[in-house]
């Protein structure tokens, strides 16, 4: 015992002295790294020892190392803009969700998660197959594109395993909707304020060379030629930050409708936040945002007034939902035309001359139709059109791999998503997509239809619409949508959610809640 215990002494002792020599040399190494103005190494420094922290942090607690990774994958960005868009960051969303992957395996072959059993996989495994296929393409021009190509396509398709597991009842979805709901309100926020004072505001005085074209743009309304700034907030891109909130504002839809029928938590911040959200969409210059909002807007009513609990009293609850939500984003809206009524102007203005279809500038049908018809017409010019050209040769990020390999980038995409993928993969890959996207809504549909009349249903809605929208409006006008890390990643997130929400509506059939006054007493309890 004492042999041990002088043991156990000195290896304390050794560990102690170990620590201070580190401590000591790395001092010594940020003392000289600041001496020489290189606050660059300290920066990756300091990520570096994070990511070791959260790295340990998802191998202990994969459900707290999901959120780390979900904020990781919203401000990625922000942090790649400001180090010269360094390809180690970019690949750091992808070492953390790999993490969480391989720590929910274990939870699972533990039996303490549960298994996500998807019906219909065969439409799914057949397209694929056909992306694995396509990275021997012989047309390809090298075998980086082809891998690139499966991580955009199918590496985040395990997060729905990951959705799946991550809700086991109400309080597991109330906390995933407000952890969303603080996140969006913080990233339109700071788009907001830099629509209005330009895009100095969250950028480097330099930006790297490939971002530049992105993140430092300007837009002139055609006919009144007014000039106003494309706001990306924290992202490096300001497609990517429309795009963001057109899935933000779904969601904080779905969240409003769901909290109004179970809990009063988390109810002022989902309702502040898509206020913001429907502001930063007006300030975005982004036409698509405005529109693609405004029909969700319109289709997410339609569906929670059919869908609302009639039969338990409660469908006025459902409607009090969506009068809140308009008057938080007309609120919003008059806010900003009464402050900053030159930024609101200009933007404003700018749709009204280019989707008025009384006006000269009118672009509607042509964005809307022609333009992409055309670009569909487009993929069918190009020599490989039968086989094509490799999956990864068309799609996002091609300049990093053409400069990792060293080799001309070829620029032979189309702006029609199903186009693109007739360039990638060949003539086959459009009908392969139709068919596996069609059978994952008709599962998920099934799915939402159970959940009628139930408390479930306006955040289950929410989700099939979300997919709905990127798999087939969204992917007609270009496959920058699904391919878009942050848009794929909540995809398969959601669609694993929206499978377990009939085991949280099992775990507590039937919930009882205070139906709170105006006053905030309560008068009387209902069960659904």
């Amino acid at each position: 015992m004492l042999r041990s215990h002088t043991f156990s002494l000195k290896n304390q002792q050794l560990i102690g002295l170990s620590l201070l020599i580190l401590s000591l040399w790395a001092a010594w190494r940020i003392a000289g790294t600041i001496a020489t103005g290189d606050l660059t190494s300290i920066y990756y420094a300091a990520f570096g020892f994070a990511g070791l922290f959260v790295a340990i942090t998802i191998l202990r607690n994969w459900r707290l190392g999901f959120y780390f990774f979900l904020s990781w994958l919203l401000f990625e960005d922000f942090v790649r803009k400001f180090l010269g868009n360094n390809m180690a960051i970019y690949f750091g969303k992808d070492v953390l969700v790999g993490l969480v992957y391989i720590s929910l395996f274990a939870e699972i072959r533990r039996g303490r998660a549960k298994l996500l059993r998807l019906p219909l996989w065969a439409p799914l495994l057949l397209f694929v197959w056909l992306g694995i296929l396509q990275v021997f393409n012989f047309n390809s021009p090298h075998i980086l594109y082809g891998l690139m190509g499966l991580k955009i396509y199918f590496y985040y398709i395990p997060l729905m395993f990951v959705g799946y597991a991550l809700l086991r009842t109400d309080e597991d979805l109330r906390k995933f909707l407000a952890v969303n709901a603080m996140l969006a309100s913080a990233i339109a926020g700071l788009g907001i304020v830099q629509a209005i004072v330009g895009n100095s505001f969250l950028s480097p005085k330099v930006l790297a060379p490939e971002l530049q074209e992105l993140g430092d743009l300007d837009k002139m309304t055609p006919l009144s030629n007014q000039s106003f700034n494309l706001p990306a907030s924290v992202f490096v891109s300001s497609g990517r930050f429309s795009i963001y909130l057109v899935l933000a504002g779904i969601l904080a839809m779905g969240s409003v409708g769901y909290l109004l029928l179970h809990s009063k938590r988390s109810r002022k911040l989902v309702f502040v936040s898509f206020g913001a959200i429907c502001v930063a969409a007006l300030l975005s210059g982004s036409r698509g945002a405005v529109i693609y909002l405004l029909i969700s807007s319109i289709v997410l009513t339609v569906g929670f007034l059919w869908g609302a609990p009639w039969r338990w009293g409660q469908a006025h609850r459902l409607v009090r939902a969506v009068r809140r939500s308009f008057i938080m984003g007309a609120l919003g809206l008059a806010m900003l035309v009464g402050f900053f009524p030159d930024e609101a102007g200009s933007r404003v203005a700018f749709y009204i001359e280019t989707l008025n279809p009384s006006s000269s500038a009118y672009q509607g049908s042509n964005r809307g139709w022609d333009y992409p018809i055309m670009n569909l017409e487009l993929a069918f010019t190009n020599p490989n059109w039968v086989l094509g050209n490799g999956i990864g040769t068309a799609s996002l990020g091609t300049q990093y791999v053409a400069k990792i390999a060293k080799i001309p980038r070829r620029d032979i995409w189309v702006e029609e998503g199903y186009g693109n993928l007739i360039i990638e993969m060949g003539v086959i890959a459009p009908f392969l997509w139709i068919a596996w996207s069609g059978a994952l809504l008709y599962s998920a549909w099934k799915i939402t239809y159970r959940l009628r009349e139930t408390r479930l249903f306006p955040i289950g809605f929410a989700i099939i619409w979300y997919v709905f929208l990127i798999l087939y409006p969204l992917t007609f006008g270009g496959l920058s949508p699904y391919q878009n890390y942050i848009c794929n990643a909540y995809l398969w997130l959601l669609v694993g959610m929206l499978f377990r929400l009939p085991d949280v509506l099992e775990s507590s059939p039937n919930p009882s809640a205070a139906v709170i006054n105006e006053q905030g007493l309560a008068r009387r309890s209902f069960r659904f």
